[in-house]
């Protein structure tokens, strides 16, 4: 999704609005912050051609009939290439700009998607906002984000959103005490929430509890328009069984496709924070990560030399198959 400085209309922290940056092992962090409210968050992996990015690429395929090709990139990987200029031919060195990154599914990779960079074009966004470096985020705040985007899921007064991420679309369900009608109001705050949370972009389907009356469908609509002014998206009004399609600039996996498709690397990467938390805590010489098996695996050798890197101290890692896989935790230890 495009960074936008003022994703949703009306602050509710107090304070200035400020992205902040967290440089993590294997991760980079961002957090669009209000006082001490999160409005928004963002994740980039090392590697990854984010959207944004000029890189070279040699044409490969042209698309018959269309503007559209296949190019491949100089680290070896291809890129679906639109808006081609009719002159461009198979085999022609082109500077790109990414627009999408890759995005990785069960079973399937798709191309990130370029288009020909020229100087009257402008840049794609980047996928990550420019901001004030820290080397914490304040306590609590990446952790109730991760939390939430682990269980898919944000609580609302008298009920509950629930966010499934499939290959077709990213869909929203709702479940609440009360008539559909204040179920689906007191909901929208919490689908605005889950956007900007989870980076969410995309087709979106929000399926709100059916509503009788015109009334009351265009009282939601008219909710969820004013929650979501300032974050660019289209919406169809809600139809007569409660559905509402939201189409918003999707350039790069969301908190929630992460999860679904790795959440194994997630775990991971929010083991070695908790680690690098704790090693600040307490004098002892030996830090001590406890994960649960399969977690082992996936701390990759120089992510743990960075760890150590980072903290001055040895890292032991011990693993527990009594943990939840999210459940990792570090301590301090003499030896």
């Amino acid at each position: 999704m495009l960074f936008s400085p003022l994703p949703l209309a009306g602050g509710v922290g107090g304070g200035p609005v400020t992205w902040l940056i967290e440089q993590g092992i294997a991760e980079t962090r961002a957090l669009l912050v209000e006082g001490d409210q999160v409005l928004a968050a963002k994740v980039m992996w090392p590697g990854e051609l984010a959207a944004g990015t000029r890189i070279t690429g040699k044409l490969t395929a042209k698309l018959k009939g269309t503007r559209r090709g296949v190019a491949l990139l100089e680290g070896g990987t291809e890129a679906l290439v639109d808006h081609l200029p009719p002159q461009v031919t198979e085999g022609q060195s082109l500077d790109l700009a990414i627009t999408r990154a890759a995005l990785a599914e069960r079973g399937r990779l798709k191309r990130a998607q370029a288009r020909v960079a020229s100087a009257d074009a402008p840049l794609p966004l980047a996928a990550l906002p420019e901001g004030r470096t820290l080397r914490r985020f304040p306590a609590g705040l990446w952790e109730e984000v991760w939390h939430a985007a682990s269980s898919a899921s944000l609580d609302f007064p008298g009920g509950e959103i629930l966010v499934s991420v499939t290959p077709a679309m990213t869909v929203i369900d709702i479940d609440g005490v009360g008539t559909g009608r204040e179920v689906a109001l007191a909901a929208v705050p919490a689908i605005a929430r889950a956007l900007m949370w989870f980076d969410l972009g995309g087709n979106i389907g929000i399926d709100f509890p059916t509503l009788q009356t015109k009334e009351d469908r265009r009282a939601v609509d008219a909710a969820l328009a004013e929650a979501l002014a300032g974050w660019p998206h289209e919406a169809t009004a809600m139809n007569g069984f409660g559905f509402v399609q939201l189409i918003a600039r999707l350039t790069g996996p969301s908190l929630l496709h992460r999860f679904a498709v790795s959440r194994l690397g997630m775990a991971a990467r929010m083991a070695l924070r908790r680690a690098e938390l704790a090693a600040g805590d307490g004098s002892g010489r030996v830090l001590e990560l406890r994960v649960h098996p399969a977690l082992r695996a996936k701390l990759k050798p120089d992510w743990l030399d960075e760890l150590t890197r980072r903290t001055g101290r040895e890292v032991r890692i011990v693993t527990d198959p009594g943990l939840a896989i999210e459940a990792a935790n570090a301590q301090l230890v003499l030896a």
